[in-house]
């Protein structure tokens, strides 16, 4: 018997039971994920969901009478100083007050569109244009209304238009004053602790700023309210080797240049005092973690062209009075319990990435990279990390954030951590065990677990060994994954051997290498074609792997 639409029972059955395998999974998945949250943060979501914050318009704070004129580091231009504006290597005219929220545009897009970075642009446009489109923003922005007023674009655009006042580009109009106030307000009522991490501190920040423009007793308690999240974030989000606790180092620069902002403005010399500490630590991070060339790791979500380059950040700290660790000073302090570890030898230079993914209740910028790694020869990247070209929901988005994207090992088909959606986590790899030496470094994690996969790197006299050991048992599927940049040639020689640039070889000691086609995302928006070595092998566990990079 066959049902109205002509099908057979069985295949009924047979769909009803994967519906219900699926949702089985969703669901599981889903607890999975949100175990790690914090209480504040579910009771932030709850909150936002039920409830809407009433934007006051009462008396608006005045202006401080005396401001200071200050100068902050140029951003990357993005604004052709009329209708046209260009973020993540994408661009579109804003014609109309409904381009603003266009939702035919990437969410990303518009975020950056209301964030007003192209006030500090390098080539800036005149002081009327500027004030002009202020002036278009807050017409055709209304309160609460669409992307802008989301709190991190928000904070974002609170912290640019004062600071393009504050660098003398323009005067604030009395239009501008009160839009200022306004926004602020609706932020001080939609701080983002259902998020928390850098959204947070944006939030933070741009209280901070608010609160040393205006004067008054709502000002006072702006200011009073960032610096106490400060207070109690930074403590938490910086790390004893500096890095920013979400393991990406494009939002470590973002933060670094934040306190830097903030130091600039502070009041009085105590809280300068206990900022400096952060800051410091943040700064030899950075310099750890800036390649040869001078761009930085691309580990995480990380791109080029969002945050500012680290010898803008580290010229912008030094002239606030801050001195600039050498690399060799930075390395001699030990990487103990560094989640990245730099090492090199000869020409070539090694970044380890062998520690946690991000903090449990916030890793929405983690990818399932653990124990991956980039290589340098000299000044150019040799072995790269995918990199990140979207954020969003897509496969794209997917792919690079999954195992498979990165310089590492994947068992079965399955990320070493379960990445899902835009930024979204479920089980994730922890590191177990770690050992450094002086020509070595050696980290497990469980990923895969009940499986651990062990990997050490080891400096050889014309090259480097990668030694992947598997722990377990049973037979399993099993692919190492190296991503070369894509200037580099890559010729496969023999069944387990491929040659790199006619000077370099990759090797294995077992399975059969394979080349093939993927993409290197330094930038938003960019994909360059470049080629993948895939390793791959069938195998009782527990087993063993060797694969080198030499000379010759």
């Amino acid at each position: 018997m066959y049902d109205s639409n002509g099908r057979h029972p069985e295949t009924i059955n047979q769909y009803r039971c994967a519906l219900l395998i699926g949702l089985r999974r969703s669901f599981t998945r889903f607890i999975r994920t949100i175990r790690y949250l914090k209480l504040i943060q579910i009771l932030n979501r709850i909150q936002r969901k039920v409830w809407k914050p009433r934007l006051s318009l009462t008396k608006f704070p005045f202006l401080k009478p005396e401001l200071p004129q200050m100068e902050f580091p140029a951003y990357f231009d993005s604004w052709d100083g009329a209708d046209g504006f260009t973020f993540l290597n994408e661009s579109h005219q804003i014609q109309s007050a409904a381009d603003w929220n266009n939702a035919a545009w990437l969410k990303l897009w518009l975020y950056n569109l209301h964030y007003f970075d192209c006030l500090r642009q390098k080539n800036r446009a005149t002081g009327q244009s500027e004030s002009t489109l202020i002036l278009r923003w807050i017409q055709d922005n209304p309160p609460t209304d669409g992307s802008g007023w989301e709190p991190y674009p928000l904070s974002l655009r609170i912290v640019n238009w004062i600071k393009w006042r504050l660098a003398g580009y323009g005067e604030l109009s009395p239009e501008m004053i009160e839009s200022l106030a306004l926004q602020t307000r609706f932020l001080r009522g939609q701080l983002e602790y259902h998020l928390l991490a850098n959204h947070l501190l944006a939030n933070a920040k741009a209280l901070i700023f608010a609160g040393r423009l205006f004067q008054g007793t709502e000002a006072d308690g702006w200011f009073e309210k960032g610096w106490s999240l400060y207070q109690q974030q930074l403590p938490e989000q910086i790390l004893p080797d500096g890095s920013h606790f979400e393991r990406s180092v494009m939002y470590h620069a973002i933060i670094l240049e934040d306190l830097l902002d903030v130091f600039s403005i502070l009041p009085d010399e105590d809280k300068r005092i206990w900022l400096c500490p952060f800051v410091e630590r943040m700064l030899g991070f950075l310099v750890k973690m800036t390649g040869p060339d001078g761009r930085i790791a691309l580990f995480n979500d990380a791109a080029w062209g969002i945050a500012q380059e680290p010898a803008v950040l580290l010229d912008y700290a030094a002239r606030l009075g801050f001195r600039i660790p050498a690399l060799d000073e930075v390395l001699s302090r030990g990487q103990d319990g560094a989640d990245y570890i730099r090492m090199s030898s000869g020409d070539l230079t090694l970044f380890s990435d062998v520690g946690a993914i991000g903090p449990d209740y916030q890793p929405g910028h983690a990818h399932a990279d653990t124990l991956s790694f980039e290589l340098f020869e000299g000044r150019k990247r040799l072995m790269v990390d995918t990199g990140t070209s979207c954020y969003g929901v897509s496969a794209v988005r997917l792919k690079e954030r999954g195992t498979a994207a990165h310089n590492t090992v994947r068992i079965d088909g399955r990320d070493s951590s379960e990445v899902w959606s835009g930024h979204r986590v479920g089980q994730r790899a922890r590191i177990v065990r770690r050992v450094q030496a002086v020509d070595s470094l050696t980290a497990c994690h469980d990923g895969y677990r009940p499986l651990l996969h062990e990997r050490t790197w080891r400096w050889l006299s014309n090259g480097l060994s990668i030694h992947d050991r598997l722990e377990g048992s049973g037979r399993h599927s099993v692919e190492i994954f190296f991503h070369f940049h894509p200037d580099i040639k890559v010729e496969q020689t023999a069944l387990n051997a491929v040659k790199l640039n006619d000077k370099w070889t990759l090797h294995c000691s077992k399975g059969q290498v394979t080349v093939v086609d993927s993409h290197w995302s330094s930038e938003f928006g960019k994909r360059v074609p470049c080629k993948v070595a895939v390793i791959r092998l069938s195998e009782v566990l527990p087993c063993e792997v060797v694969s080198g990079v030499e000379f010759g």
